[in-house]
């Protein structure tokens, strides 16, 4: 809901504090009075990102979030969680998203959503079918077999690894669209790039010349990406979108906020 696994973990947080206060025995459905207090929060907190992205500096992109193999393999879950999913959810206003991931996603009853978001069960099936419309008609459409897409992501890397030249403009898609995030902190585009040739020359411009940058294939949200490394330090992850066997789409997040939990979580699963 929230494009951000640290804003998350503080919404939970802060949902057992006012868990621990109340008088469970007077609870009569824990299970939904728990999905009540973590999505009033979240849409609060929504609220509140919506407001500091209208000043955020270049486009914004979700926090990457490091995911395991099998996740992948469940394509549901996988585009669930996907970049490119997580995008589309940033076009809806903060109760349709919210509507959205839980009927969607976790499958809850129209009435339980209604409790949740303080609407009636008939508005909330009216933003329910507005928002998967929208959802639909904005969403991917090629649904990409995961050995396709991980070969396809090798050949990248293998290209800019090389410098292959004519390998890359080979896995790009004419109209590929390149979209950074470096947060007003790190070199990044302050407007999407789009075609081959202005991507290739974007890419190179940001690669450190002294031969110091390292690249390798990690899973993040659901899909393969990659990790690059400059002396060491993690530098950026970049998210592919494969579409017909070629890369469509490259979100590229470069925002040291963005990437010290994942370069946490790196650190302390070796």
């Amino acid at each position: 809901m929230l494009g951000s696994a640290a804003d998350a973990e503080d919404v939970l947080q802060e949902t057992w504090l006012r868990w621990a206060e109340v008088d469970h025995a007077a609870v009569r459905d824990q299970r939904a009075y728990l999905v009540r207090i973590v999505t009033r929060l979240g849409l609060n907190r929504l609220r509140t990102l919506q407001r500091r992205r209208e000043e955020y500096v270049g486009p914004w992109l979700p926090e990457p979030l490091l995911t395991t193999p099998d996740v992948a393999e469940d394509l549901e879950l996988a585009d669930s969680v996907s970049t490119a999913m997580l995008l589309v959810l940033e076009t809806l206003a903060p109760t349709e998203r919210a509507v959205f991931v839980l009927r969607e996603v976790f499958a809850l009853s129209y009435d339980e959503i209604a409790a949740a978001v303080d609407r009636s069960p008939a508005a909330v099936r009216q933003i329910a079918r507005r928002a998967r419309a929208h959802v639909e008609e904005r969403r991917p459409r090629a649904e990409v077999p995961a050995g396709l897409r991980e070969e396809v992501v090798a050949r990248f890397l293998t290209a800019t690894a090389t410098g292959d030249i004519q390998s890359l403009l080979d896995v790009l898609s004419p109209d590929v669209v390149l979209v950074s995030d470096g947060g007003g902190v790190k070199k990044a585009a302050l407007r999407p790039i789009l075609g081959r040739e202005k991507v290739l020359r974007f890419l190179d411009a940001v690669a450190p010349k002294d031969g110091t940058a390292q690249a390798e294939v990690v899973v993040v949200n659901g899909a393969p990406a990659l990790r690059i490394r400059v002396g060491g330090e993690l530098d950026a992850i970049g998210s592919l979108l494969v579409e017909d066997g070629l890369v469509t789409a490259i979100y590229y997040v470069r925002n040291p906020a963005k990437l010290a939990r994942l370069d946490e979580v790196v650190r302390l699963t070796r």
